[in-house]
């Protein structure tokens, strides 16, 4: 099915049953709980889940497959942002041409610079890349300023030609007149479930995405990018010229890039200098890496992984947690409190540096190799009760005596 194996395609069919089922699976508690804080089934934050899977995903297409390490994917991400924006100031803010233009011009742009980068490797290859992003973070941000708006950053303003908006169009972002911002929440008992439709064609896109990159780690082209990383030394002295390969995987990672910055501004149509700095390139690195570098799903996990922590960690304050600790009397209340309270609201980044470290020092295969790990346990579990069963029921012999 779809050029797939038999297992791919099962993968494949769970993949998009969850994604669907996102709006259901993020929010496990009622709406009044205590717990509610945990939920993380409201839209920016779903369609931030999609969008850095995304991101995540074309990322691990260069690192994960060909092992060449990049620090500049935000400049990518930067251009599909200021793109996109443009066409809405330009045309109309229908999100399709934008997604179109931050593809083509991300990809353009990957070229230029994987040109450049792909002649060193290694570390070499990583300042390089890194060099390029803050360059082009400078640019927009103080340089390319009739281009970019500089710090302020680039919006839509009501004197912008925007040709194809016609009488009545909406005036804001929307796919087919559909509004991105346009929910249907749907309260089934202490529950409120959002089925929003910026999220569902962020989640649309993020499996057509996804699709992809299952066939390109399952081609020949995927192959070909897993013997650079093997070792590209060897690879060349076969006859073989590994630079197409890396080119062509560092493209295709840019527009992925370029296609999350895009879908950034269409959830709110403002592209800042912000999404080029080094610390977005980084946040990319430890998404891969957290959730299983050259894995399919480990990025997309990373992901969800850090956005979770940023979005829910974040909002945890004093006041939360007086509520979760106020069974406690005074003097343990706060003692409990003080303990806790580094870890959570602006200490977000402390818990997440923690879990990192442990995912690194535990599981260097990433959350892909814990789920690996479980699945390998229950397996072997199983395997043992059965043999169990068989030890305490023997099989008949077939001879009757006669």
């Amino acid at each position: 099915m779809l050029g797939l194996e038999n297992k791919d395609t099962k993968f494949l069919l769970v993949v998009v049953a969850l994604t669907l089922c996102t709006p259901i699976i993020l929010q496990p508690f009622p709406e009044g709980s205590s717990l509610a804080q945990f939920n993380a089934g409201y839209p920016d934050l779903m369609q931030r889940f999609a969008i850095f899977g995304i991101f995540a995903i074309g990322f691990n297409i260069l690192f994960g497959l060909t092992g060449y390490l990049s620090f500049g994917h935000a400049a990518f991400l930067g251009v599909g942002s200021y793109s996109t924006v443009w066409m809405f100031k330009l045309l109309s803010y229908n999100v399709l041409p934008g997604l179109v233009l931050a593809v083509i011009t991300s990809g353009i742009f990957a070229l230029f610079i994987g040109y450049i980068s792909l002649r060193r490797s290694g570390i070499y290859f990583s300042i390089l890349t890194l060099a390029f992003a803050q360059m082009s973070f400078n640019l927009a941000y103080s340089v390319l300023t009739p281009i970019t708006n500089g710090e302020t950053g680039l919006q839509v303003y009501t004197d912008d030609p925007q040709y194809l908006m016609g009488e009545g169009a909406l005036t804001t972002t929307h796919v087919f007149g559909l509004a991105m911002n346009k929910s249907l929440i749907v309260p089934i008992g202490g529950w409120e479930f959002n089925f929003n439709v910026g999220y569902y064609f962020c989640a649309i896109i993020a499996i057509l995405a996804f699709y992809l990159s299952l066939r390109i780690f399952r081609s020949p082209f995927g192959l070909m990018l897993r013997a650079v990383k093997s070792n590209q030394q060897r690879m060349n002295y076969t006859g073989l010229n590994s630079r197409p390969y890396t080119l062509a995987a560092f493209v295709i990672s840019g527009m992925y890039a370029g296609l999350a910055g895009g879908l950034l501004a269409s959830m709110d149509p403002l592209a800042g200098a912000e999404r080029m700095q080094w610390t977005a390139s980084g946040e990319v690195v430890i998404m891969t890496i957290l959730g299983g570098a050259g894995t399919l799903m480990g990025p997309v996990l990373g992901a969800g992984f850090i956005k979770y922590f940023e979005n829910i960690f974040s909002k945890i304050n004093d006041n939360v947690l007086h509520g979760w600790f106020s069974f406690l009397p005074d003097g343990i209340e706060d003692f409990f409190i003080n303990i806790v309270n580094p870890f959570f609201g602006e200490g977000w980044h402390l818990t997440l540096g923690l879990l990192f470290m442990c995912v690194v020092i535990f599981l260097p295969g990433g959350l892909m190799e814990g789920g690996q790990r479980i699945l390998n346990l229950l397996k072997r579990k199983s395997k043992d009760t059965a043999d169990d069963d068989s030890a305490h029921h023997p099989k008949q012999s077939p001879h009757v005596a006669e």
